[in-house]
């Protein structure tokens, strides 16, 4: 699998409601370079990023994510993206929607493309 077809089988997981913490690397020992910056948090440490997707996994439901932009740059072990992605989900229900910006950084790991950066944030009129 290339690194496009691993963002499209993120969006398709969040769609679905299947587990989404094992698209994230490892951080490597002595370090917590893998982040995750949500519309509503920042994660920093595989561990925390990890805990934050089962317990966003957990608490959503009906999720609609509609790429609209898809760029995606691959080298050799190493991988860049953004994306344009309307997107809305229900929590504690409370439906949420979002124009929203996507960026971020996967690196081959073993074979595998994992992300180990990730940036969303919501898309907001100037």
């Amino acid at each position: 699998m290339d690194a496009r077809a691993t963002i499209h089988e993120y969006y398709d997981s969040l769609r679905h409601g299947a587990p989404l913490d094992t698209f994230f690397a490892d951080d490597r020992p002595g370090d917590d370079a893998i982040v995750k910056v949500g519309i509503s948090e920042r994660l920093v440490g595989s561990d925390r990023v990890r805990a934050g997707l089962r317990d966003q996994t957990a608490s959503t439901s009906d999720w609609s994510v509609d790429s609209r932009d898809l760029r995606v740059t691959q080298r050799d072990s190493v991988a860049w993206f953004s994306d344009d992605v309307a997107m809305a989900w229900t929590d504690g229900g409370e439906r949420h929607e979002f124009d929203s910006r996507w960026s971020g950084v996967l690196e081959r790991r073993d074979g595998d493309w994992a992300f180990v950066g990730m940036h969303v944030s919501a898309a907001t009129e100037l």
